[in-house]
């Protein structure tokens, strides 16, 4: 079967005031099934990249394609087959957890029986099934984490794009979400990840992007880019002094 190109971010550029790039000519594929660890240091371009991505960030140079379609050109055709979990989830507190969830299955027009079915399964995982019926305003960071993961899940995305996924979760979460980034892969997902856990990076992924400066500066498969190091090692290396 021939591998398929879901996210395709070719030669993308981004500029801020004083001229200052944050991104500066970034390409990175990510193909059906890829899980791929962006890493770098704060301020290294991940964010920016993940935004652009996404269609939260307008961008002038480059260009990025989803499952074929432009994010410039064609914003809902890609936002359709994507889900994004920002690393900081910033949801309708005056909603409770079931009508949020609710709200963005009729988002992607996903019939009863799925959501149900969808939403029973992911709040089991993360045992927040209790705890629905109460308002967001009054959940933890962790919690208002995992409704912001199982809200992203609940239309089986193409593409999954998450900044910094693992922070404010508990172990048991974190274990759970990797298991489930594992299964979506199994089925042809892609996953476009940037995370600060370098371990729990070279575990999960089977690609990585090293990003400094806003420049790409090591890519490739986990195991071309380690070969017989750890990925902590090869990172610290890539940065030299820093």
């Amino acid at each position: 079967m021939e591998e398929k190109k879901v996210l395709e971010i070719k030669h993308y550029s981004k500029s801020y005031a004083e001229g200052k790039k944050a991104a500066d000519d970034v390409s990175i594929t990510v193909m059906a099934g890829d899980i791929v660890g962006f890493i770098g240091h704060n301020g290294a371009g991940k964010s920016t990249t993940i935004r652009a991505v996404v269609g939260v960030l307008d961008f002038t140079e480059g260009e990025i394609f989803i499952d074929g379609h432009s994010v410039k050109d064609e914003a809902i055709e890609c936002k359709k087959v994507t889900a994004y979990i920002p690393d900081n989830p910033d949801l309708y507190e005056n909603l409770t957890g079931i009508q949020y969830l609710n709200f963005v299955a009729d988002v992607f027009n996903i019939d009863v029986v799925s959501r149900e079915e969808r939403i029973k399964k992911y709040a089991d995982l993360f045992e927040i099934t209790d705890s629905l019926g109460d308002l967001i305003s009054s959940y933890s960071h962790g919690m208002k984490q995992k409704v912001a993961i199982i809200s992203a899940l609940i239309h089986e995305p193409k593409l999954l794009v998450l900044d910094e996924p693992f922070v404010g979760l508990d172990p048991k979460a974190s274990f759970t979400l990797k298991e489930i980034m594992h299964e979506m892969c199994k089925r042809g997902t892609a996953i476009f990840f940037s995370t600060h856990v370098l371990d729990v990076a070279e575990k999960l992924c089977n690609k990585v992007v090293i990003i400094k400066h806003g420049k790409i500066i090591a890519s490739g498969t986990m195991d071309e880019l380690t070969e017989g190091h750890s990925l902590e090692e090869v990172f610290l290396e890539a940065y030299g002094d820093e």
